[in-house]
């Protein structure tokens, strides 16, 4: 980790919990900006309802929003990253759909506004090498012929305007005819905004609808969406990150240098596929976010809170039950989703979450040997009985009630350290995925935001012991405990205990996939 990456954030960070509080700020920094926006987002829909009041004056999506950026005079840049469009061909769509709208909110204002508009759709140009790729060559081509005939007895105008919508399937089709064909294994899966160098909204939440929940997590369990932002006023930060989003794509693909961002903490990998043909994986260049994980682990001493959609990377929970070990005051709270949501939300869960939790049930069992009952495992889910608005998965309810999907990356560290970002803790965000996010060192920033968190999961009643460092866990165990023993509607807060066996039940391994890989 560089020098530059561990200078301190000193601005006071807004937190954000959810779309609720998350997307109306979003928007009041789009109609303060003067100068320039510059955005990388994994998922940036361009119909997006307007939730806030000063955003509803200027129209209803943000396709209004950012025209009216446009004609004001200020210079947008929005990197959107695209996908494997085999692999991956659900995300490959949305991205190209994105671009589509966004190109044809170009042809309704001005040409000196919509010359203020650049757009990158940004596929990780990392490949799996030819040798993995002739391997792999069966499989990656029976699923594109099933994409390409999902359409049969239409009349050929028909399919040849449904693959309009999947255009690196019929790129990769009229290229690779009777070959191997391209595999990306990586992803851009940062979300962060720049405004005029000088403010920078950062963290875990993509812009779309399904990301759109309220801090009551009042909707059916397939809707619901926790998540963490934060903004900070930061000049010297978001400058870092307008020049990190302008270059992340060219350093992947080995075209230009790392770097230094000051303040801002990083994932990135770039494509080794030439030099290693039998390879899967890309090469990490920086892994700033793991880097400061494992450092804040080493000096922990009290207590790690830490929200993540994914606890799969066994590097970290080793390092985690090391600490425990070595230190047997230090407790840890980890707040989990019920299920991954190809689990939760799925009949027949995918290959990926399977495998997903496999390794996270890995990583459990090795803190919970080293922590024994000094670890306090969690999911949210709503204070109220299954109906007939859930989805009817197993796992998409817990304890009787619908689970509230986390996909929150936050981690807390004493009154050290707090970090938020885009970042999972699974080996893919910590060594393959470009990732971005923030370090807060101040120890009222850090006390700040635990409280934030606590918080939101927490009865509105809570004594203010849940909030303090010394006596949170037990707090928060009584809570947990409480939730368990009682019926939904007698639950305080949102929290009860995570089921790691219905987690081993579905746990799969698949031997010879790279960990990263989930």
């Amino acid at each position: 980790m560089s020098n530059a990456s561990l200078q301190p954030v000193t601005a006071r960070p807004k937190i954000l919990i959810t779309a609720e509080e998350a997307y109306p700020e979003f928007e009041r920094r789009v109609l303060a900006a003067e100068n320039s926006i510059t955005m990388g987002f994994r998922i940036f829909d361009p119909r997006t309802k307007l939730r806030s009041p000063e955003a509803r004056k200027v129209g209803d999506t943000w396709v209004d929003l950012l025209a009216d950026a446009l004609e004001r005079g200020v210079n947008i840049e929005l990197h959107v990253s695209d996908f494997d469009p085999v692999a991956a061909t659900p995300l490959h769509k949305l991205c190209w759909h994105c671009v589509r709208v966004l190109c044809g909110m170009r042809e309704m204002i001005s040409p000196e506004a919509a010359g203020r508009l650049t757009l990158h759709a940004d596929i990780h140009p990392a490949k799996i090498g030819r040798i993995s790729r002739i391997f792999f060559w069966p499989i990656v081509a029976g699923k594109m012929r099933q994409i390409v005939q999902k359409d049969e007895g239409n009349e050929a105008s028909h399919k040849r305007r449904a693959l309009k919508y999947v255009p690196g399937v019929a790129y990769l089709r009229a290229k690779f005819k009777g070959r191997p064909l391209l595999a990306f294994p990586a992803s851009h899966h940062q979300k962060l905004a720049s405004f005029d160098d000088r403010w920078l909204y950062i963290g875990g939440l993509d812009l779309n609808e399904r990301r759109w929940d309220t801090k009551q997590h009042e909707q059916a369990a397939q809707e619901t969406w926790h998540d963490v932002q934060v903004l900070v006023e930061d000049p010297e930060t978001a400058l870092a990150a307008r020049r990190h989003i302008e270059t992340y794509n060219h350093t992947a693909a080995g075209h230009h240098e790392v770097i230094d961002t000051p303040g801002l903490l990083r994932t990135l990998s770039r494509d080794q596929s030439h030099e290693k043909p039998w390879t899967l994986s890309p090469k990490t260049l920086v892994q700033e976010l793991s880097d400061i994980h494992h450092r804040a682990t080493a000096e922990a001493r009290g207590l790690i809170y830490i929200e993540t959609q994914f606890f799969r990377d066994r590097r970290l929970a080793r390092a985690i039950a090391r600490r425990a070990r070595a230190n047997p005051k230090l407790r840890m709270i980890l707040i989990l989703p019920g299920a991954p949501d190809t689990v939760a939300f799925e009949e027949n869960p995918k290959l990926d979450g399977r495998f997903g939790d496999f390794l996270q049930s890995r990583c459990i069992r090795s803190i919970r040997r080293a922590f024994g009952k000094r670890l306090l495992i969690a999911s949210p889910a709503q204070p109220r009985r299954t109906n007939g608005i859930d989805i009817d998965a197993e796992r998409a309810s817990l304890n009787g009630a619908p689970i509230i999907y986390l996909h929150a990356k936050a981690s807390v560290f004493d009154d050290e350290l707090a970090v938020v970002s885009s970042a999972n803790l699974n080996g893919r965000s910590m060594r393959w995925d470009t990732e971005a996010g923030l370090a807060f060192r101040k120890p009222e920033d850090v006390t700040m935001m635990r409280e934030a968190l606590l918080r939101h999961w927490l009865p509105d009643d809570a004594s203010e012991a849940a909030f303090q460092l010394d006596t949170a866990f037990e707090e928060m165990r009584s809570v947990i405990y409480h939730n368990a023993m009682h019926t939904p509607e007698e639950r305080r807060g949102f929290l009860v205990p995570y089921d790691r066996k219905a987690a081993e039940n579905s746990a799969m391994p698949l031997p010879g996939v790279p960990e990263e890989m989930v």
